[in-house]
């Protein structure tokens, strides 16, 4: 099945989706996190056939989100790390790890546990006010267009509403 492109979408979920909305590439992502750096490790792990982990891995390290470092010479080997990008990515796959452990856990209940470090105790992820900390809900946030708010593909009736765009007649 072709996937679409969200590459001409001014939309920042957009962007996003196109650089890690494919199904492999969260697990991917995931595994590397969890320490699994070799290729071999990772398409056993994923049982993903070897040809598409390859594309995927190669797509993660041109968009910045990993960083392939070489371990061995002859023949030519690589662990893959996370990048700064691949590091601020893993807080967002909790939360949809947390989504899931309370909307679709798996039979016998959540397969991970989350331990913070710096206190010793369990958590479930949850979004945060960067300036407050209070919990975030769809019932306490609103959206105000951005610096980059743009009439196009995945904003345009947003950019109508807010007088960004001609309204239609």
């Amino acid at each position: 099945m072709q996937r679409t492109s969200f590459a001409a979408m001014h939309c920042s979920i957009g962007q996003s989706l196109e650089r890690v909305g494919e199904w492999w590439t969260p697990l991917i992502v995931r595994d590397v996190h969890l320490g699994l750096h070799r290729f071999d490790d990772i398409a056993e792990n994923l049982g993903i056939s070897r040809n598409l982990l390859t594309r995927r891995l190669e797509a993660l390290v041109a968009d910045g989100i990993v960083e392939r470092r070489a371990y061995q010479e002859r023949p030519p080997r690589y662990e893959y790390h996370l990048t700064q990008a691949g590091r601020e990515l893993v807080p967002v796959l909790m939360a949809l790890m947390a989504w899931g452990d309370r909307w679709a856990t798996p039979e016998g209940g959540p397969p991970v546990r989350l331990v913070h470090d710096e206190c010793g105790t369990e958590f479930t992820p949850q979004v945060t006010c960067s300036t407050c900390g209070g919990v975030v809900t769809t019932a306490n946030v609103r959206s105000l267009p951005g610096p980059g708010a743009a009439y196009g593909p995945g904003t345009k009736v947003l950019a109508r509403r807010s007088g960004l765009a001609p309204q239609e007649d």
